[in-house]
């Protein structure tokens, strides 16, 4: 996955942190946007994050956005 640096906004990281660490997940829509805001074009990461499905700790794209993947 080919994730461009300028898209690990403060707004991003920090949303996919918080994210991480409490294992909340229904921000996924936010941190949507703010990739979106960071100029993120990839359509299976926006895609992946305004999918309904549940999303877990060690969800690809936040694993991604914090560098674990």
């Amino acid at each position: 996955m080919n994730f461009e640096g300028e898209w690990r906004t403060e707004a991003v990281v920090a949303l996919a942190r918080g994210m991480y660490e409490s294992r909340d997940f229904t921000v996924m829509p936010v941190l949507t946007d703010a990739l979106e805001d960071a100029g993120c074009p990839n359509e299976d990461i926006l895609a992946h994050c305004r999918g309904g499905g549940h999303h877990v700790r060690g969800c690809w794209v936040v694993d991604v956005v914090l560098g674990k993947a």
